[in-house]
């Protein structure tokens, strides 16, 4: 629960990337945002001033590096600079999307490894820790040379599911990858298992997919890390009708919605689609049950247990 004393012992901050998210995490700890010009010089530099004293303050830096990735994560690498040079304690980068996350290995010759290069960048600059959500790779966490925890999004959605009531109920795996996800929300709902296997074609096609496991009249809730293209999600909707699922759930951390994400999720044939708020919508999909899911108190109990130096992993127990 949050404590008055973190008013005097912490100093959280925010870019442009998602503020009212700072706030919501501000409120839940009871601590003020902390006062930041974040702007631009004329010819489009970035431009970082922190307004107030953080000699020797726990500071914080709330900022996904979604659209427009390189925008948001030049304001994360400035502000850490500028609390470094500021005589912060100890600062910590709070990343709730972790940007160039897919690029975690070379898949061909002459290609970046670019999630390894933004953790470089992001250490440089002086953070001491950093928190991430619901990553797109985990061996991403070991190409950190700082101490990261890693957090889920995972009870908030599934505290969604389970307030719907539903039973008869499938998880479905849009693909092998993400099988470990599934089978947690199936043990935790007493659900069943299944998965798509699917081919993928390019970075944003996939060749149709076949399910292994029993969806045929149950109710399916498709759970991802990310809908970006929106390329797999659709298809495992139509993969689940073909297979006679008798409504379907489509669940995931990260809206990127970039791409034809909006034209394929355009009236996408599924009772709901959940997300969470590690990006901020500045547009909706059409015709389709859209509901956002807060993971601010999530991310907000991570910084009061980071603070005082309590475990993160029993918020996930």
């Amino acid at each position: 629960m949050p404590d008055g004393k973190l008013r005097n012992e912490i100093r959280i901050f925010c870019g442009n990337a998602h503020p009212k998210q700072a706030e919501q995490v501000c409120a839940y700890l009871d601590v003020p945002l902390g006062a930041a010009e974040v702007g631009r010089f004329p010819d489009g530099e970035i431009k970082i001033r922190i307004l107030e004293d953080i000699r020797g303050r726990d500071v914080f830096i709330l900022q996904p590096t979604s659209p427009p990735v390189n925008d948001h994560l030049m304001e994360l690498l400035a502000i850490i600079d500028a609390c470094k040079r500021a005589s912060a304690q100890r600062i910590t980068a709070v990343i709730p999307y972790y940007g160039y996350a897919r690029q975690d290995r070379k898949h061909e010759g002459r290609v970046p490894i670019t999630a390894k290069l933004v953790a470089n960048l992001i250490a440089t600059a002086g953070a001491d820790r950093v928190l991430c959500m619901d990553l797109h790779a985990t061996q991403i966490q070991g190409f950190f040379d700082i101490p990261l925890d890693h957090l889920y999004a995972w009870p908030v959605l599934l505290q969604h599911v389970h307030d719907m009531k539903m039973d008869n109920l499938t998880i479905l795996s849009p693909d092998p990858g993400r099988m470990k996800l599934a089978n947690r929300f199936a043990q935790k709902l007493n659900g069943e298992l299944a998965v798509i296997d699917k081919r993928r074609k390019g970075d944003s096609d996939v060749e149709k997919g076949h399910v292994v496991g029993d969806i045929k009249g149950r109710t399916v809730v498709i759970v991802d890390d990310m809908i970006s293209t929106a390329g797999s999600i659709t298809q495992a909707v139509h993969t689940a009708l073909e297979f006679g699922a008798r409504e379907i759930i489509t669940m995931c951390t990260h809206p990127v919605f970039c791409g034809r994400a909006f034209e394929r999720l355009n009236g996408l044939p599924v009772k709901e689609l959940a997300v969470c708020d590690t990006i901020p919508l500045k547009k909706r999909p059409e015709n389709i049950n859209l509901v956002v899911l807060s993971v601010s108190e999530v991310l907000a109990e991570a910084i009061r247990r980071t603070h005082l130096n309590e475990s993160i992993s029993k918020l996930f127990d």
